[in-house]
């Protein structure tokens, strides 16, 4: 009951990364040709494969908690982080089924190695497109930039709104 429960749980959280890298590929192809509302729709599908993710995150927990139960073992639980809790209770099992239930982890991790690889050099891009427009904006717009304050003496913050750009240079 253990194995078949803890191999559904894998394989569904196995599934809901390769959806989440699908709409991550979405979302960066949604970033580059600037199509705002495409990548908000992604945004809250990722948000959905998240909340989804956390269920199953718990359920894992749960499973755990029971198997330590069905051990009566103190130490399962509070000496070993996700990983040897995992471990702890494949060791428990037939060889088979063993194999089988490492190697699904190992595909978990890879594919949220894969994802949170995807993520970074997403974020690293759109880091670097922020600082280039501050910087951009800063030197052609230098008097918007800095402290403002008004005759009260509090700090104005410069609004872009209402900024009119001449896009013939």
């Amino acid at each position: 009951m253990i194995y078949e429960k803890c191999r559904t749980i894998l394989l569904q959280e196995c599934e809901l990364i390769q959806n989440a890298l699908i709409i991550q590929d979405k979302i960066r192809l949604a970033v580059g040709q600037h199509e705002w509302t495409i990548f908000e729709d992604h945004l809250s599908a990722m948000n959905s494969i998240e909340s989804k993710m956390q269920i199953l995150e718990n359920e894992r927990e749960q499973l755990f908690t029971v198997f330590k139960v069905l051990l009566h073992e103190r130490s399962f639980s509070e000496n070993l982080d996700d990983k040897g809790r995992f471990y702890a209770l494949v060791a428990m099992l037939p060889e088979n089924e063993r194999n089988d239930l490492t190697a699904i982890y190992r595909s978990l991790k890879l594919e949220a190695l894969k994802l949170r690889i995807t993520n970074d050099a997403l974020y690293a891009y759109l880091s670097e497109i922020k600082s280039t427009l501050k910087d951009f904006f800063a030197l052609a717009f230098p008097d918007r930039f800095g402290k403002v304050y008004t005759k009260d003496g509090n700090h104005y913050s410069n609004e872009m709104s209402s900024m009119v750009l001449n896009q013939s240079f």
